[in-house]
């Protein structure tokens, strides 16, 4: 579903050592350098400094950002179960849930959009370092946050010397499965009680 709003609020979440931090940042520098639009990064970790929990959130808007923490989200982005299980119910009703399927088996809704992102990555893309390109191809084209050429430019200007071609396959990618991503989400009945509160157990 495309977001058109004047103020967009996105958190991504994962453990520490799958790209999350970087993510968020290079989703930052599209919004801000190359859309040219008003942004704020922030970011935390639990307390592992690798395999600990790790969110990081981008405030993008038409106008001054006075307030940068991202609550009611617009988009939650999941790299595992864990992150799900703790930040989904900050994602507002209307709010759009993108999911790495391969490690989020528990989904509280069925507009989820669900995308193997590990899978794609290592078998498609050719390498899981370039998983966090691919899930920002996959946000780009589902919601339209930022524009395609915007993330292109931001992930090429972070990817390390030698890798600028795999990211970029990486994010194609992702454009290709967002998009399938909305197309099977669209096609799915709608759970009558859509919001649950996941237990562990």
């Amino acid at each position: 579903m495309k977001i058109e709003k004047e103020r967009i609020k996105i958190r991504i979440a994962g453990s520490g050592g799958q790209g999350v931090i970087l993510a968020s940042i290079i989703l930052a520098e599209a919004a801000g350098i190359h859309d040219g639009r008003y942004v704020c990064q922030t970011q935390s970790y639990g307390p592992e400094a690798r395999g600990g929990n790790c969110k990081a959130e981008v405030v993008i808007s038409d106008s001054y950002i006075d307030y940068p923490k991202a609550k009611n989200l617009d988009i939650l982005m999941c790299y595992n179960q864990a992150s799900l299980d703790e930040y989904f119910m900050d994602l507002k009703e209307t709010g759009t849930l993108i999911v790495n399927s391969d490690f989020c088996s528990q989904i509280p809704i069925s507009t989820a959009y669900e995308i193997p992102m590990t899978t794609l990555a290592r078998e498609k893309a050719g390498s899981l370092q370039t998983m966090n390109s691919l899930s920002l191809g996959a946000l780009a084209e589902a919601t339209g946050v930022v524009s395609k050429n915007a993330i292109k430019a931001a992930v090429l200007s972070r990817s390390p010397k030698g890798t600028e071609a795999l990211n970029m396959k990486a994010l194609e990618i992702g454009f290709l499965e967002g998009k399938k991503a909305v197309g099977r989400a669209k096609s799915r009945i709608p759970a009558k009680f859509s919001r649950l509160i996941l237990m562990n157990d």
